[in-house]
C-alpha cells in the first residue's frame, strides 16, 4: 500500500498527522417498531413519554432513531394522547 504524505494506516486505524485518531464513526440507531416491539397506542402514555421531551416536545427521529413510517405513526399517537388528555400539550 502506498504511503500517502497526510494520512497513515496504523493499527487498523486510519490517522492523520497533523490531528491524531480521527473520531469512530456513529452506530446507526435501530427503530424498536420495526425490530418487533409494540406498535404505537394513545392508550399507552408511559410508551409514548419516551419520545417526547420534559417541555412536551416531540423528538425527531434521528434523535428516538424510528424509521420514517413508524415516526410519521408516533406522532400521529402522540397528538391523539394530547386530545385525550392523556399526554399533556406543554408542562410549564
Amino acid at each position: 500500500m502506498h504511503e500517502d504524505k497526510d494520512f497513515t494506516e496504523k493499527d487498523g486505524m486510519l490517522r492523520d498527522r497533523k490531528m491524531g485518531a480521527r473520531k469512530p464513526g456513529f452506530k446507526k440507531k435501530v427503530c424498536k417498531f420495526c425490530q418487533g416491539a409494540a406498535p404505537a397506542d394513545y392508550k399507552n402514555p408511559d410508551m409514548l413519554r419516551r419520545y417526547i421531551t420534559e417541555r412536551g416536545k416531540i423528538l425527531p427521529a434521528r434523535i428516538t432513531g424510528t424509521c420514517a413510517k413508524h415516526q410519521r405513526a408516533l406522532n400521529r399517537e402522540i397528538k391523539r394522547a394530547r386530545v385525550l388528555a392523556y399526554l399533556p400539550f406543554e408542562k410549564k
